[in-house]
């Protein structure tokens, strides 16, 4: 006999997931079990500290909130509609539920007996990972013990190569060393003897102070530069690159290359104020790997041309798909896309420096603003640039300036012609506004946060977000000094940026479902930057600040180095770090798949787990901006 309620159930569960990802037999084995449960408004299904039930929880109609009770108050901490599951987490764990759940209106909830749910999807990589991820986006809730490992399940690597490239690197433990008393001769004998290609010169406390090479000994023995009884310390290379045991194979490759090097000291604390405990070498690396965007970074090094930037720039694009596809932790592809990014950079600065009639007139530092800046640039984006020259006298300083300004229109010719456009307000290094001494820099950013106003507050949102790409770091110091001198001396700024903050909108109507564009040009879909990345950039920006961490521009980065200084936050900065790469992810495979920056999504082409996972990324956003109204005096402002 039919049965046509198993039929209903069925019919709704087979479009969310993770029941989507079972057969239609397993699924109908499902609904026959399923027990339907009417709750009226403002009665509970579970209680804290209730003991587990059989079941967990899909909302099919209404709306059912989970609430903390703190000393008989209950606060909420998330309400599910329909299609969101909930009540999983006690079942697998075996705890008692730690949560209420109540009706917020009239509400029809499915219980899926655990039972039946386990047995018909025993096995199911896609299932697992789906909870997994589940888990994770709803990882803000102080109130439980996620256990923070288990965040990223999304992006586990599952290929063997790029297992690789992540794992830790295979270094050489105990190097053969010499001490600083030692002599060239002895040296070389050691090497010799244990036929390495190289030798390390420590202190008395056997710390790294330097190293000697076959290369060394070629260029500066052979040729007679030295003789052969020499001090190491007259011919060794220092000081030495160090890094701590945890390196891994990426990052080694990566390091060795920006620093045209072959060997890093692997000491116990990664400084080279501890003892050595490794060397890693490039062969090391190779012998390891085989291959991987090292040789994109060597391609663009050696480039003769923007043309042939243009070309290796692509291919990051395609290295960048691959990457997606085979969910590589973010955190590395950043990494990867943004040595890349600013490879390309640098090698276009110093092609426009060759087509210069005179070397610059005084030093200089080419900074990245904006999405670069915060080093999360992974598809050509508008140009933000910026360049510092030092201080000049004021009789020659219009002639400086200018020279700067060729400069710049070179440099940003020669990024248009790659494939990052104008930025249309002009926030360029070509523009005598982005192109000025340190000291006109240094008044200009006392301006916008002595003085905040709308237009200060939107530039600071760009330049704050600036990283030295090229030319002289101290002149970036000065600044970077400068600037927290003074936002030290202020607080109406942090309330200026946060009211700022406040006022981005918000990515969820009053019924919970996705805002989208309502005029314009892209009426009708969702505005993924403005509605769920700026929120979380602009709180990351301003709690740094507040904090006075320098040095630190990456938003996720930024999260959890606040989760680390305020350990009473921890679950919200984390669930904010993670939200803010799973929304960069989403908009990345969007730009990728239509071949434009991914901003603007037309909702009614993903899927009902995409739609699931896009939202519950927003519940950060709405608990980082109640911090943010609760930290800084906001409410006269908005």
């Amino acid at each position: 006999m039919k049965n046509t309620i198993a039929e209903r159930i069925y019919d709704f569960l087979k479009d969310f997931p993770p029941f989507e990802f079972l057969t239609k037999k397993k699924l109908m084995q499902i609904s026959t079990e399923v027990q339907i449960i009417y709750l009226e408004k403002g009665k509970s299904l579970f209680n804290k500290n209730d003991s587990f039930h059989q079941y967990f929880y899909i909302v099919r109609d209404g709306a059912v909130g989970l609430f903390h009770t703190v000393d008989g108050i209950q606060n909420l901490v998330d309400v599910c509609d329909s299609g969101d599951i909930f009540g999983i987490r006690p079942l697998i764990n075996k705890e008692n539920y730690s949560l209420t759940a109540t009706a917020n209106e009239e509400s029809i909830v499915y219980g899926i007996p655990i039972e039946i749910f386990e047995l018909v999807s025993e096995n199911s990589k896609k299932i697992n990972k789906y909870l997994i991820t589940s888990f994770a986006s709803n990882s803000y809730d102080p109130y439980t013990t996620e256990q923070s490992g288990e965040i990223f399940g999304d992006y586990i690597p599952s290929n063997n190569q790029d297992l690789v490239n992540f794992q830790t690197a295979n270094y050489t433990k105990n190097p053969i060393t010499c001490t600083i008393n030692s002599n060239l001769k002895e040296a070389a004998l050691k090497m010799s003897e244990n036929k390495i290609g190289c030798i390390v010169v420590v202190d008395n406390e056997k710390r790294p102070v330097g190293i000697i090479t076959n290369s060394d000994i070629k260029n500066k023995i052979a040729t007679g530069l030295f003789p052969i009884e020499t001090s190491v310390v007259n011919i060794m290379s220092s000081p030495v690159v160090t890094f701590p045991k945890e390196i891994t194979v990426s990052e080694g490759q990566l390091k060795m290359i920006k620093e045209s090097i072959g060997h890093l000291c692997i000491t116990k604390d990664g400084t080279s104020n501890s003892k050595l405990i490794g060397i890693l070498t490039n062969h090391d690396i190779l012998v390891t790997i085989g291959r991987n965007p090292s040789v994109m970074l060597k391609e663009i090094k050696r480039a003769k041309r923007i043309k042939t930037l243009r070309e290796t720039r692509n291919k990051a694009n395609i290295l960048l798909k691959g990457y997606l596809e085979q969910n590589i932790p973010l955190s590395h592809i950043l990494k990867i896309i943004s040595e890349i990014n600013d490879a390309v950079t640098v090698r276009t600065i110093e092609l426009s420096l060759d087509k210069m009639k005179t070397s610059p007139p005084v030093n200089f530092a080419w900074i990245a603003l904006g999405s670069q800046g915060r080093k999360e640039q992974l598809l050509y984006t508008d140009q933000d640039n910026a360049i510092i020259f030092d201080d000049v006298p004021k009789e020659i300083y219009d002639e400086t300036q200018q020279y700067f300004l060729e400069l710049g229109q070179l440099i940003t010719t020669g990024l248009h012609k790659i494939g990052y456009e104008y930025c249309p307000a002009e926030m360029m290094c070509s523009n005598p506004e982005w192109c000025k001494s340190i000291s006109e820099w240094k008044d200009q950013f006392r301006g916008w946060i002595l003085n905040p106003d709308e237009k200060a507050i939107l530039l600071s949102s760009i330049f704050f977000d600036y990283e030295f790409i090229y030319g002289e770091n101290s002149i970036v110091e000065q600044l970077t000094k400068s600037i927290f001198e003074t936002v030290n001396k202020t607080s109406i700024f942090f309330s200026f940026l946060g009211t700022d903050a406040l006022r981005s909108p918000s990515p969820l109507g009053f019924f919970k479902n996705l805002v989208v564009e309502q005029d314009g040009e892209h009426k009708g879909l969702f505005n993924i930057k403005s509605r769920a990345l700026m929120p979380l950039i602009d709180a990351a920006r301003l709690l740094v600040l507040s904090k006075n961490i320098k040095n630190i521009n990456n938003t996720s980065a930024r999260y959890e180095k606040l989760a680390e200084i305020e350990p009473q936050n921890k679950e919200l900065y984390e669930s904010c770090s993670y939200a803010f790469k799973a929304l960069l992810k989403f908009k990345t495979k969007q730009g990728l798949l239509h071949n434009d920056s991914g901003q603007f999504i037309d909702l009614e082409s993903l899927s009902k787990e995409e739609t699931l996972k896009l939202k519950r990324c927003f519940k950060p956003i709405r608990n980082i901006k109640e911090l943010l109204k609760l930290r800084f005096p906001v409410s006269n402002l908005i």
